[in-house]
């Protein structure tokens, strides 16, 4: 998802960073990530040395990570149906060959603060289980490291029992990451090189309300 100059790190006296969801203007990116993303090769080759193969699923129902490998949706949705559920919907997000005001992009560069991105993708998962209690297992994505025109970007994959439950959640749980997770994405154009135009402030997520088992 993209974000852009509204986060910022600061160094506790213990020499740890601490993450506090802001990005001071004209230095989107603080100067120390606690993960250094690896880039990874497109078109489903090996990725670049340092990087991992697509992370393993849990044996729970949220499946929740940063990857530096390519992301593919077949394996998510697989992962996402299980017997007793009767719908799966899936987005994946892809990388395009323009953004505002940049003809001919070539490729992304993605940074996340690991253990902050994590977090809060767990917490969105956790909302949308709350508003909808008769979702079965959900799985949020993304990538880090350089990614070209097509590659995956991030997945996101819900099942439910039926559709409407499962349309209604997979929608809330993408919005609400491009709105609320500290990732950060840097473009690569014909014009030059530099932080995506498209960034909005990271907003914190509103816990729902308790829904009913009819919602």
């Amino acid at each position: 998802m993209p974000r852009g100059p509204e986060g910022e790190a600061t160094r506790d006296p213990g020499g740890g960073d601490q993450y506090d969801g802001r990005v001071p203007p004209g230095s989107p990116i603080p100067a120390t990530p606690a993960s250094a993303p690896t880039a990874a090769p497109s078109g489903g080759g090996p990725a670049a040395p340092g990087a991992t193969a697509l992370p393993v699923p849990p044996a729970a129902d949220t499946w929740v990570d940063l990857s530096t490998a390519p992301l593919s949706v077949g394996p998510v949705a697989a992962w996402a149906g299980t017997p007793e559920v009767g719908a799966v919907v899936t987005f994946s997000g892809t990388a395009r060959d323009h953004a505002e005001g940049r003809d001919g992009v070539t490729s992304l560069t993605y940074e996340a603060y690991a253990t902050a991105a994590r977090a809060r993708m767990a917490e969105v998962v956790a909302d949308t289980r709350r508003r909808w209690p008769q979702v079965r297992r959900v799985a949020a994505l993304h990538r880090t490291g350089r990614l070209v025109v097509g590659d995956v970007a991030v997945v996101v994959a819900v099942s439910a029992p039926h559709r409407g439950p499962a349309f209604a959640a997979a929608a809330h749980c993408i919005d609400t990451l491009k709105a609320t997770v500290p990732l950060w994405k840097r473009e690569a154009w014909t014009g030059g090189e530099d932080w995506g135009t498209d960034a909005t402030p990271i907003d914190h997520t509103t816990p729902a309300p308790e829904a009913s088992a009819t919602s």
